[in-house]
């Protein structure tokens, strides 16, 4: 398995490229992804929405016109996307609608492309908010939830800091400590670093 991470749009969002030898994956449609995987001369078979907010779904439809299957929590929404939000304080905001094709089952591992994900809803900075966990390989996608030394924004609409510290202790910190987190912004870090020095985490 191979872990390419892309990073663009407005507010510098990741899109990480999961290659395995039964089909390649991406987590995450930020903005310009589609033009970067074309430049590797890659493909994708399907698309992991950690959530909805905008920049993670700019490329979203782009990536289904090109016969990627979209997976997500919800069907698409401006309620998630947020884009009117982002259009008021100035931005130049417009997601193209799209259709998902499979929605999570949190009850049940995804196997997808040689791999088993084990799906945790985290709500409190969005809503939809689902975190990837690659059971086998050591790897957690936390989507805006968890960051290297921060959290996910709670001020946004449908946020609340108490559901997402929840979310995060009981879903993401009883994880090994050398699991590898790969987040929606910034930098790779562990759930062991995150436990020793994250200001949010008890």
């Amino acid at each position: 398995m191979k872990i390419s991470l892309y990073t663009g749009g407005f507010v510098q969002t990741n899109g990480y490229l999961v290659e395995t030898p039964d089909g390649n994956l991406l987590i995450d449609a930020p903005q310009g992804v589609t033009d970067w995987l074309a430049q590797r001369g890659m493909r994708v078979d399907d698309v992991l929405l950690t959530h909805q907010h905008y920049d993670h779904v700019m490329d979203a439809a782009a990536l289904k016109a090109q016969g990627a299957r979209l997976h997500a929590f919800e069907d698409y929404s401006t309620e998630l996307t947020l884009e009117k939000p982002a259009r008021s304080s100035g931005m130049p905001i417009a997601v193209t609608p799209f259709e998902i094709d499979q929605h999570f089952v949190m009850t049940e591992p995804l196997r997808i492309a040689g791999l088993e994900i084990a799906l945790a809803h985290v709500p409190g900075h969005s809503l939809d908010s689902v975190t990837f966990h690659l059971v086998g390989h050591g790897v957690l996608f936390s989507g805006d939830t968890l960051f290297a030394g921060s959290i996910g924004r709670t001020d946004l609409p449908g946020g609340s800091t108490e559901q997402l510290l929840g979310g995060i202790a009981r879903h993401l910190m009883t994880l090994p400590e050398e699991t590898r987190v790969f987040p929606g912004h910034g930098p790779s870090t562990t759930i062991g670093e995150e436990a020793l020095n994250n200001p949010y985490l008890d």
